[in-house]
């Protein structure tokens, strides 16, 4: 049995995880090359793949044991229930409506402000005309 590769399962949870190559490099203090070689390598020693898990948030077991296969079908869970339609557990903690009315509101008392700075403008072009 061919051995799991383990450069392509840091690459695929670096990618997964919304990590830059040269981000995963700076945190190990190595170039984006060295974690370009060791995503290209079938095999890495057990303490730099303890230090790349670290920095991923992963155990090095998660690391050996992953598989786009897993990903998937935990996503696909995620998201649809047992009757196959989409999973809405989403909870909106506001009103739409409620904040619009907001937003509303803070243009009117701007608007108001603007409006009250322009009229001490014109007053004071006034007085300025005067004298």
């Amino acid at each position: 049995m061919k051995p799991a590769h383990i450069g392509r399962k840091i690459s695929r949870i670096r990618e997964l995880r919304g990590i830059k190559q040269e981000t995963l490099a700076q945190e190990m203090g190595v170039s984006q090359q060295t974690v370009s070689r060791i995503e290209t390598s079938e095999t890495i020693e057990e303490d730099i793949l303890a230090k790349v898990a670290q920095i991923l948030g992963v155990t090095p077991e998660a690391i050996k044991n992953y598989s786009d296969e897993a990903v998937i079908t935990i996503i696909s869970s995620t998201l649809h229930d047992n009757a196959g339609s989409v999973n809405n557990n989403c909870t909106i903690t506001f009103n739409p409506i409620d904040k619009l009315l907001e937003v509303i509101e803070e243009n009117k008392k701007l608007y108001e402000r603007l409006l009250q700075s322009e009229r001490e403008k014109v007053e004071l072009l006034k007085k300025m005309i005067k004298e």
